[in-house]
């Protein structure tokens, strides 16, 4: 998992609000176990028409999205089915966070673990965003995790709340696994200390 530390990039404002994960990447797509080639799904049905070509009035098919990290998305962001794809599909068109006023628990957990930041923000700070974006559409946000701020271009820092250890997960680059693994020296010294053995009556 690549590392997440700061992060200053352009923004792509999607202002739909309930979207939900059958749109961010439909269900036909779920037989694939790999994340490679994910991004090319990602809102398929928004995307592209009948015969797979690109619609160009939606916003990630414009030359503005290319490069852009950070998604600017609408109230409850991610409802509806578990499917771990979505937060694939999301990376690997390039986005590093996500941006609401709510966003699914469910998705939210699986985005933390696939190294995706999933920032809530409250409704004024949200409409100021879209207002920004609207007015300056190649602006840039800047994310600092280690202080847990998005940084607007005026200088006004918004905290966002992120968990210790997903935090550190961030920081670090690793996923649960990696996390457990790169502390196998502490975790064998732990286990060989005889205070801690199991002991039955």
């Amino acid at each position: 998992m690549q590392k997440l530390e700061t992060l200053t990039a352009r923004v792509v404002a999607l202002p739909n609000e309930n979207i939900d994960t059958d749109q961010i990447i439909p269900a036909r797509y779920l037989k694939a176990i790999d994340k490679a080639g994910m991004g090319d799904h990602l809102f398929a049905d928004w995307r592209y028409d009948a015969a797979g070509k690109p619609k160009p009035d939606f916003v990630l098919n414009q030359p503005r999205a290319r490069g852009a990290q950070i998604l600017l998305a609408g109230d409850n962001f991610a409802c509806g089915s578990s499917r771990e794809h979505a937060v694939w599909a999301l990376g690997g068109f390039g986005f590093r966070a996500i941006i609401s006023t709510s966003i699914a628990d469910i998705f939210r957990n699986n985005a933390l673990k696939n190294g995706l930041l999933p920032i809530v923000v409250d409704k004024a700070t949200h409409r100021d965003l879209f207002d920004l974006v609207a007015e300056i559409p190649q602006v840039e946000l800047k994310i600092d995790v280690a202080a847990q701020t998005l940084t607007l271009p005026d200088g006004r820092a918004v905290p966002f709340a992120l968990d210790a250890f997903s935090k550190t997960c961030l920081l670090e680059g690793v996923d649960e696994l990696g996390y457990l693994m790169a502390r196998d020296d502490a975790i064998e010294t732990y286990e060989r200390n005889p205070q801690h053995e199991t002991r039955v009556a």
